[in-house]
């Protein structure tokens, strides 16, 4: 029996916005390139593209020869979770699409493997290729992917709840060059809430999941009564969840004894890890690590020295998050205590603004900002920064 290797990836610019795929097949004995596919898909979210991937890929496969074994390789924790049956799948929106990537072959040949980003380059380099094609007007041409329409007796098991952070955003793609209609539904609304003072905060030193843990100062546990006053008052939330940092758990438990709540924790909401910046002020960082600094200023893909989180894994892990919580939570009002790097990801990814985004937003200690995700996949930024309820 012939072994096939299936590389699929998926993107999004907007997370809705321009969006792609690119798959190949290689020969899991020689490592052969067998098969590639690539589509651009018109506006639809990373989900969509990542498993319409899948999809193209497992097609190719069957076509080259329907008895072979495949092996998906895949840096979607997300699919290669709810495919392998260890996640349930959640979403309404996301059972459809495991439905059709179940039907392709019998389950009992094909495995699923989670690999990091920079092992799937050959599946990334097609899906870029798709979306710049597309936005430039000429989507390339593709080979049909012969998509099975799903029964029920090939639907994934619906078992195993998610213990692990998840992948990106959950929606389906509208049809092509059709405009989907507006979602009408209740939102799941995130209040996100920056912890408050430290010690560091006032000193802006680099402060992330790297270096010491600090607690509030009784400037920030003051920050955390009057900010669970103000929510108190609105009386909207209905769930308070927090980064695993002290200074997130405290504001949290503060917030939480005030509203009557249990807190669990998402360690996705985590703050960047500044590596060797850790502790330092800006200034400090410049003169240490000039070459470093100007970089990380300019190209999302940078990390701070030292081994430290750039921009586009700190959002991978926050988006992988977002979609994780907002599986179950259609309708509710979610606080999520977290830092200023997480916090400004969401705000930029549900604007659809670009990295750079990140470095004209303000965001103060004890500050709330608002997003609504619908589940047609659009958001709205309702709230940036208020810290009125400090005054």
């Amino acid at each position: 029996m012939r072994e096939f290797i299936v590389e699929a990836d998926g993107g999004s610019r907007g997370n809705p916005g321009p969006a792609g795929y690119g798959s190949v097949v290689l020969d899991a004995a020689t490592g052969e390139t067998l098969a590639e596919r690539a589509e651009f898909i018109g506006v639809a979210t990373n989900n969509v593209a990542e498993y319409r991937g899948l999809l193209a890929g497992l097609c190719a496969a069957r076509a080259l020869d329907p008895q072979a074994r495949v092996h998906v390789r895949m840096d979607s924790k997300l699919v290669v979770e709810q495919m392998a049956g260890r996640w349930r799948i959640k979403h309404p929106d996301m059972r459809p699409l495991a439905m059709r990537a179940a039907a392709v072959l019998p389950r009992e040949r094909v495995t699923y493997e989670w690999i990091p980003r920079e092992r799937n380059k050959h599946a990334d380099r097609l899906a870029n290729e798709a979306m710049d094609a597309g936005t430039s007007g000429t989507p390339p041409e593709s080979e049909p992917e012969l998509e099975p329409r799903p029964t029920p007796a090939a639907a994934a098991p619906d078992t195993g709840d998610a213990d692990v952070r998840a992948a990106r955003h959950v929606a389906t793609a509208p049809a092509a060059g059709r405009t989907p209609p507006p979602d009408l539904g209740a939102p799941a609304t995130f209040v996100l809430l920056r912890h408050g003072e430290t010690a560091l905060t006032p000193l802006k030193r680099f402060s992330g999941s790297g270096g010491e843990d600090p607690s509030l100062s009784e400037a920030g546990r003051h920050q955390a009564q009057r900010v669970a006053g103000a929510l108190a008052a609105r009386g909207s939330i209905q769930e308070i969840i927090t980064s695993p940092l002290a200074r997130c758990r405290e504001t949290a438990a503060v917030v939480a004894a005030r509203l009557g709540l249990e807190v669990s924790v998402a360690d996705g909401l985590r703050e960047t890890d500044f590596g060797a910046w850790e502790g330092l002020t800006f200034g400090e960082v410049h003169r240490r690590h000039p070459d470093d600094m100007a970089a990380w200023l300019t190209d999302p893909d940078a990390a701070p020295s030292g081994g430290g989180e750039s921009f586009v894994a700190v959002a991978d892990r926050v988006a992988a998050t977002r979609d994780e919580l907002l599986a179950s939570r259609a309708g509710r009002t979610v606080l999520l205590v977290s830092h200023v790097t997480p916090i400004k990801t969401l705000v930029r990814l549900a604007l659809g603004a670009p990295a750079r985004a990140m470095f004209r937003m303000d965001l103060s200690a004890a500050s709330l900002s608002a997003v609504a995700y619908y589940a047609d996949g659009n958001a709205t930024v309702r709230l940036l920064n208020d810290t009125s309820h400090l005054r």
